[in-house]
């Protein structure tokens, strides 16, 4: 059984509900949790927020907070999680933003630099990785670690 199927098992049978909120993965978390049969009782909807025009104005990730640290960014992707589940009013949310390249990365941020939050009402975590490989590599990575992170959050 893949993580996947697991996380929607646990979820279903706990009767919570979850929010994504995706920019460098451009949905494809989203792609493989509704790849699961009964995916509706717990997945509500996803944002995704590929500009910082999107985060602020779906995700009310403040422009300070972008101005500051970037969309690639701890802040930027706790907010973005937070954001997307006080939206949607769900129970938890996972949020992921980076690089996925093979363009977009400086000295500072690297192609392959990604952070996943994951998120409850009364908890955050979150995530800095650093993937290798080709775009849709950096963002499968990004993916199969969203949903570790998730798991562990549940």
């Amino acid at each position: 059984m893949q993580l996947e199927q697991k996380i929607a098992k646990t979820l279903i049978r706990r009767g919570l509900t979850l929010s994504v909120a995706e920019s460098c993965t451009g949905g494809l978390l989203t792609h493989r949790l509704t790849n699961i049969s009964g995916s509706s009782k717990f997945l509500m909807a996803t944002v995704v927020s590929y500009s910082n025009a999107a985060k602020m104005k779906l995700l009310k990730v403040p422009a300070s907070l972008l101005e500051k640290h970037g969309a690639v960014s701890a802040p930027a992707v706790k907010h973005m999680a937070q954001g997307v589940r006080r939206l949607l009013n769900t129970d938890l949310a996972v949020s992921i933003t980076g690089i996925a390249g093979p363009t977009g990365g400086t000295a500072t941020k690297p192609v392959g630099l990604v952070f996943i939050a994951a998120c409850s009402r009364r908890k955050v975590i979150i995530q800095k990785n650093i993937f290798k490989g080709t775009r849709l590599q950096v963002k499968t990575q990004a993916v199969n670690r969203a949903l570790a992170l998730l798991a562990k959050i549940l």
